[in-house]
């Protein structure tokens, strides 16, 4: 009778073993070694786009160690650390079995992960980065160095050769590297790293198109995924934003004039844009209110310097009310470059026709009159400067 009664059992066995094997498929387990830690509250959170949404934490066993469990439909990115010791940046996938060492009792750094291939293709472009810059901030001491040494504009040109080459490796870099792994959400981490707080690592206007080939991808693979449809919203929010496209449309619908400011400096002369064709010019827009504005005038100088006598100018329109306030400024900060201002900067007209929501803002200008780049900023602009002139 035993024996006889051993295939019912089967296949409620079958079922169990089955939904236990599903719900492996849709969790994610991570199981955490650091024994500097001990008794140390470890918080997971789920990153929502940009922000961190905490929703578990375990304590650091006398042994070291922790673990997390958790459910999961696709792939996300996670943090796990806490505010003392800094945070991990995970991708976990559905299925994943998730080993981290750490080796120092900080959680931003010198660990180790295994068990998500995601997450490690992170730490590769990581890794990666943290090289470039290390050989940026090695020029730049070279850099200071060199300054007030004889011989120096020789070493600057070598040297901002060398720097132009490496933001060119590193951007072709993390291109191959999308390339090779556009249904990764690590492709993410790649579109968006940066050299410093103002320069991407994707800083031509091209590169939209990486943008663009990812999130394709991802929304069709993970068309429920938060971090795939901002992505598209992202795209779509720049592509809507491109300059040349805008002002393409508006030379269209416009006399030619109405993009042609002719406006009074500061001693009273009236100075139009159109009158420098022939130049490489910088069309600005500032004011002396805005401490964004007063530093940026201070890079502005150096390249002006540089480029002036290769046929660069600058033409920057005002927008203080106070006249007086934007003449101080222009001899305070004795600013070398055709200033004028805007006839009723109350009602700023061309600061209108040319779309400036924030200050500063610029637009440059080829020999030929014709709007080649905009929003240029910090290493940006001195990029496109050196493209130009070649130096």
């Amino acid at each position: 009778m035993k024996n006889k009664s051993i295939p019912h059992l089967l296949p409620a066995l079958f079922i169990t073993l089955l939904l236990v094997s599903c719900s492996g498929r849709k969790s994610v387990r991570i199981m955490g070694e650091s024994p500097q830690n001990t008794g140390e509250n470890i918080i997971i959170s789920r990153i929502d786009i940009d922000v961190a949404i905490p929703f578990d934490s375990a304590k650091v066993k006398k042994n070291g160690r922790f673990r997390f469990s958790f459910k999961a439909g696709l792939p996300e990115f996670y943090q796990l650390g806490n505010r003392n010791k800094g945070y991990t940046t995970l991708i976990a996938a559905p299925g994943n079995k998730i080993e981290i060492k750490y080796r120092t009792g900080f959680f931003d750094r010198d660990y180790s992960v295994s068990g998500s291939p995601e997450t490690q293709k992170m730490i590769m472009l990581d890794s990666a980065l943290a090289v470039t810059k290390r050989k940026i901030d090695s020029l730049r001491t070279e850099y200071d160095k060199a300054y007030s040494q004889p011989g120096f504009p020789e070493k600057e040109k070598e040297l901002n050769d060398e720097y132009v080459k490496l933001l060119r490796d590193q951007r072709m870099f993390n291109i191959a590297f999308i390339l090779k792994n556009l249904g990764s959400f690590a492709s993410i981490k790649a579109l968006y790293q940066k050299f410093d707080d103002q320069t991407y690592v994707l800083y031509d206007s091209r590169d939209l198109q990486y943008f663009k080939l990812v999130s394709d991808t991802l929304n069709h693979h993970y068309p429920k995924s938060r971090q795939a449809r901002a992505l598209k919203a992202y795209l779509e929010n720049e592509l809507k934003k491109m300059k040349i496209d805008q002002f393409g449309k508006l030379i269209e619908n416009a006399p030619e004039k109405i993009l042609d400011p002719d406006l009074k400096n500061t001693e009273g002369k009236r100075i139009s844009l159109s009158s420098l064709k022939g130049k490489i010019v910088l069309l600005s827009f500032w004011s002396a209110a805005s401490p964004d504005c007063i530093s940026e005038n201070l890079e502005l100088k150096n390249y002006y310097s540089k480029y002036r006598d290769k046929g660069f100018e600058i033409y920057q329109i005002n927008l203080d009310l106070n006249e007086e306030t934007w003449k101080k400024a222009v001899q305070f900060d004795e600013l070398p470059w055709i200033n004028v201002r805007e006839d009723d900067p109350a009602r700023p007209e061309f600061a209108r026709l040319y779309n400036v929501k924030i200050l500063p803002a610029n637009y440059l200008y080829s020999r030929e009159g014709e709007i080649i780049a905009a929003n240029l900023h910090g290493n940006q602009l001195q990029l496109k400067l050196r493209q130009i002139f070649g130096f």
